[in-house]
């Protein structure tokens, strides 16, 4: 017997990171030694004093049993915290932050909450693919609307006030962008606020990236009047460099975050009670730990432009983020046909920006999750291909 695939996952495809990881994989066992500059898994450890309030913790024996589903309260206050010393929120630790098993996580929880069949969401293109999975797992229909260069990757309210809203429940923003990497500009957030007012719109703000290569850190709920039209999800996968420890946050309104905890609930359980202490730890890191991490950054920043302008892409040196994003070089048809190029020639991959959305098509996306060694060793395959192919062409 073969069982019949819901249909919610008819119009829902693998992951693309996870079929090309298998074929890089494969290309791996044949010998090729692929240099994978596509995913944003940060390489670097987390600050040791996490780690060893990890071991610590891990050493009691009284903290191996489930946890409560709102998280221990230590850490909800050390997220409140963190959120009043680097954002000016000021958030009731008990009522207004819902700690989360990753905030990856997180997206499929709100839209399963607050979206069903016959309801629409707003998702960005380009934008992180997760947003259309989990709005389309939910039952309800995604509706893009376009970033473009041209308008600095903001989204264009105009344009979407001459659209059809009233099935519209929810929408979701990124800032720092990804894959784009461009910051909200100074009237962004007041402007969405004032629009999902207006057509009763759930804002519903993705912000993992605001402490990498950024000076600046900024949280939604810092605009006023957003508390009450906008939830917000963080995260210390980049920050603080604990990707696959999965500790993330949803802050926002008590009766938001309310009924996202009863469709969580019947989910997942409490994160282990070790992490969440270390996650403690973790958000009590001060600017110098952000100081530290962004430094390394940098320097891995322009290698990636000394590779990107070897490919003859173009880029904005001002993109914040753990990503890079560059427009194609001329000649090819997108960013899937340079990827491919790069990969089957150099053995390094990067990533296509069409994987984001049809406004990524003419976009390549190249991590900064490597050491400076790594790249340089990616940027020796990328000559010798180069010269390869003029070879071939002359």
């Amino acid at each position: 017997m073969q069982p019949t695939v819901a249909k919610r996952l008819q119009h829902t495809e693998e992951y693309y990171f996870s079929r090309k990881l298998r074929e890089i994989d494969d290309m791996n066992k044949g010998g090729a030694n692929v240099i994978n500059l596509g995913i944003g898994s940060p390489d670097l450890p987390p600050h040791p004093s996490v780690v060893a309030a990890l071991n610590e913790h891990a050493a009691k024996p009284g903290t191996h049993a489930y946890q409560g589903y709102k998280g221990i309260p230590a850490l909800r206050q050390a997220m409140a915290g963190w959120y009043g010393r680097f954002y000016g929120v000021t958030l009731d630790a008990e009522k207004e932050v819902l700690p989360l098993i990753g905030s990856k996580e997180g997206i499929m929880h709100i839209c399963m909450t607050f979206l069903q069949e016959g309801d629409e969401a707003l998702i960005p293109d380009p934008g992180y693919p997760t947003y259309r999975s989990a709005v389309q797992l939910s039952g309800a229909t995604p509706v893009t609307y376009a970033l473009s260069a041209a308008n600095g990757w903001q989204p264009d309210l105009e344009a979407l006030e001459k659209s059809d809203l009233g099935k519209v429940k929810l929408m979701w923003v990124n800032y720092p962008h990804m894959p784009t990497g461009a910051q909200a500009k100074a009237d962004t957030f007041e402007k969405l606020v004032a629009f999902a007012k207006k057509h009763n719109i759930l804002l519903c703000h993705d912000n993992p990236y605001s402490f990498i290569l950024n000076d600046r850190p900024a949280s939604l709920l810092a605009t006023p009047g957003a508390m009450e039209v906008a939830l917000e999800l963080n995260s210390l996968s980049k920050s603080g460099n604990m990707a696959g420890w999965r500790v993330g946050m949803l802050v926002g309104k008590a009766e938001f975050l309310n009924d996202v905890l009863r469709f969580k609930s019947n989910m997942d359980s409490g994160m282990f009670q070790p992490v969440q202490m270390a996650a403690v730890a973790a958000l009590e890191l001060g600017p110098e730990w952000y100081a530290e991490l962004n430094g390394i950054y940098a320097g891995r920043r322009k290698k990636v432009f000394e590779l990107l302008n070897l490919l003859g892409a173009r880029y904005d040196t001002n993109q914040t983020g753990m990503f890079v994003w560059a427009e194609i070089p001329a000649g090819y048809a997108d960013g899937f046909a340079v990827s491919d190029e790069v990969l089957y020639k150099a053995k390094v991959f990067i990533t296509p920006g069409g994987i984001f959305g049809e406004n990524g098509k003419g976009y390549i996306r190249v991590s900064l999750c490597r050491s400076e060694q790594v790249f340089e060793e990616a940027i020796e395959r990328v000559k010798q291909s180069i010269q390869v192919s003029q070879t071939v062409n002359i």
